[in-house]
């Protein structure tokens, strides 16, 4: 079976938790399959990894920012490529307040239907814009042989992120109280958690992130980027 059909598989899907429902904590043998990848930083310091997808928006992501620097907290945020070059001021403002950035593809590509030279392509032009080693493949889709040629398309040793905790912010099924509840309960020393910069996610986005970034506060940890 080549690698498209067997990622597009219902079954498969539904193993990696990537379809319908979607898993909001990380399950171990999801890492184990892909080892690679960095779900979670190890640690034991209470530090928490937050990441912003999308962005950047010309209002969405000065309200992260805002929120961010109520708590002196860093982030990283995965820009997609065209939205850096429609809002070079919001990028500019996430490098200067001190943030990370990843390349998110320049057009949001799934991987999994993608062609490989055209998804490559896509990652190559987002280069020009995003300079950084962290690459995330939208919806977390992306085949074996795009992770083989991935540092040829970032001209970096790429090192490709995951996440720990799935907010959900994206789901429109749920409210902002379920989305600061899912990220409370599955939060803990080295997360890596994703919040999404786009205006499908803001309803949630802006009622939850306020009330997670004080919550984790009180608890003692403390956000930094990736490293």
């Amino acid at each position: 079976m080549s690698d498209a059909k067997f990622y597009k598989s219902p079954l498969i899907l539904r193993i990696l938790g990537l379809g319908k429902p979607y898993f909001v904590k990380t399950p171990w043998w999801m890492k184990a399959v892909f080892p690679s990848r960095l779900w979670k930083v190890k640690t034991k310091e209470p530090i928490i990894y937050l990441s912003f997808d999308d962005g950047p928006h010309p209002e969405i992501t000065p309200f992260i920012l805002d929120e961010l620097k109520k708590h002196d907290a860093k982030a990283t945020f995965f820009c997609i490529g065209k939205n850096v070059m429609l809002y070079p001021e919001m990028y500019q403002r996430i490098l200067d307040e001190g943030h990370r950035v990843g390349n998110h593809t320049f057009n949001h590509l799934n991987g999994w239907k993608t062609p490989d030279p055209a998804y490559l392509a896509d990652i190559t032009e987002a280069a020009r814009h995003i300079h950084s080693d962290l690459f995330r493949p939208p919806y977390g889709r992306i085949n074996s042989s795009q992770v083989k040629s991935l540092n040829n398309a970032m001209k970096y040793q790429a090192r490709i992120v995951m996440w720990d905790v799935l907010s959900g912010d994206f789901d429109t099924g749920i409210d902002a109280l379920k989305v600061m509840k899912r990220v409370l309960r599955g939060a803990g020393a080295g997360s890596i958690i994703v919040f999404h910069d786009n205006e499908k996610s803001f309803p949630r986005l802006k009622g939850s992130l306020p009330a997670v970034l004080t919550a984790l506060s009180e608890k003692g940890y403390r956000f930094e980027s990736i490293a």
